[in-house]
């Protein structure tokens, strides 16, 4: 089974044309500006947010201590380690990138062949963030979300899975901006959501200010920039035909 399993998280397949890649685009559009559509992609970009942040505490050395998943998109995570210095600033600056950053990471692989690779990259993430997460919601969620991609990879024939990580890495790279877009409008309301990682309720922008003394709109500008730039260049490499 594991022989099995590497064979078709390794197999390539054609990419696909433009026409086909411009229509999933289209339709992940209408996926991510509509709302009932964006909020199911959005509880995937708060999990790759989350990882990024993850992946970036362990990489600077902090000690990672939970993550957090809510009903509302939001979602939270926290780290050991000195609370300020580089390494803070990097933990909290990598969450709002991530997904966008992922997306693009998408892009590559599938002008690669590696449709069904991308998917069971992301089975592999929510397998990593089970050990983490500390919720019951946010349990139930990256478990839904691993299982239901696992299943997909695994019984979907190949045009299908081709095309559903085109329309994953679509949706990412969609939805990213989007999601900076809300933090921005989120910050300008009286009372503030819940923050994404874990200090007291501030957003990502605000906790970067406090860390930096660089004003929360400058971080929110670079946040847009990052994402903007990884849609440009990730639609190009989606729209390149085979």
């Amino acid at each position: 089974m594991l022989s099995d399993l590497w064979d078709r998280a390794t197999s390539t397949a054609v990419p696909l044309s433009w026409q086909v890649s411009l229509f999933l685009g289209a339709l992940a559009v209408v996926v991510t500006w509509s709302p009932v559509g964006y909020r199911v992609v959005r509880h995937l970009v708060t999990l790759l947010h989350e990882a990024g942040h993850a992946l970036v505490a362990a990489a600077v050395g902090r000690r990672l201590s939970s993550i957090r998943l809510h009903a509302d998109t939001s979602g939270v995570t926290l780290s050991r380690g000195r609370p300020r210095g580089p390494g803070m600033v990097a933990m909290v600056a990598a969450g709002y990138p991530a997904p966008a950053l992922a997306g693009l990471g998408g892009a590559f692989l599938l002008g690669a062949g590696y449709a069904a690779g991308l998917l069971w990259a992301l089975v592999l993430t929510c397998a990593v963030l089970l050990l983490l997460v500390r919720n019951l919601y946010g349990l139930w969620v990256v478990a839904v979300t691993g299982a239901l991609v696992a299943w997909l990879s695994w019984a979907a024939s190949p045009p299908v899975v081709t095309g559903a990580a085109y329309l994953v890495a679509w949706s990412l790279l969609l939805a990213a901006p989007r999601s900076v877009v809300e933090l921005q409008r989120q910050r300008r309301r009286p009372r503030q959501p819940r923050g994404r990682a874990g200090s007291g309720g501030a957003s990502d922008a605000d906790q970067l200010a406090q860390l930096t003394g660089l004003p929360a709109l400058v971080w929110v500008g670079f946040f847009w920039l990052v994402c903007a730039a990884a849609l440009a260049v990730g639609g190009m490499l989606l729209l390149r035909n085979a």
